[in-house]
């Protein structure tokens, strides 16, 4: 490398790179309101759901701060934008009962959400992947915790978008 030439700090790059993120998912639609609108959209037919409607309803009491929550886990997968904190695989462990029914039930509703927002056919795939990939990781780390290294595949008949 010649002296002239700079180094970055990871932090410059580690902004830039989900500025880019950022870009990407707002240049084919998936910006703030977006996202806001989906995750208001989606929880809404999750209360409504007869088989996912009641276990929501036994854990949330109060739907605005957790309807903000989810916006934050949203903007950072889709925006990479750090702002959520947390642990939803340990809060979906403690569910009892949970199984591949109930996370294709979820993805669903997802994806027939994405089709209602009338999104470019690449932000619905974008969004609707990751979504997937959630279910898998959440559905495989129940299994694991339930059923030892076996449930590794747990995930693999998920619907896909």
């Amino acid at each position: 490398m010649p002296a002239t030439e700079k180094i970055r700090p990871p932090q410059d790059h580690a902004a830039q790179a989900r500025l880019a993120k950022r870009a990407a998912a707002e240049a084919i639609g998936i910006d703030d309101t977006f996202i806001s609108t989906m995750v208001e959209q989606f929880y809404a037919a999750i209360r409504a759901d007869d088989l996912l409607g009641p276990i929501f309803a036994e854990r949330i009491a109060d739907w605005p701060p957790h309807l903000a929550r989810m916006k934050q886990f949203w903007r950072s997968v889709l925006h990479n934008s750090g702002e959520f904190s947390g642990n939803p695989m340990v809060k979906h462990i403690a569910i009892p009962g949970l199984t591949e029914k109930h996370f294709s039930r979820w993805l669903e509703l997802f994806y027939a959400n994405l089709r209602q927002l009338q999104a470019e056919p690449r932000a619905v795939q974008l969004v609707g992947d990751r979504a997937r990939m959630i279910a898998d990781s959440l559905l495989t780390g129940i299994a694991i915790d339930r059923d030892g290294i076996g449930g590794a595949k747990e995930g693999r008949n998920l619907p896909h978008v």
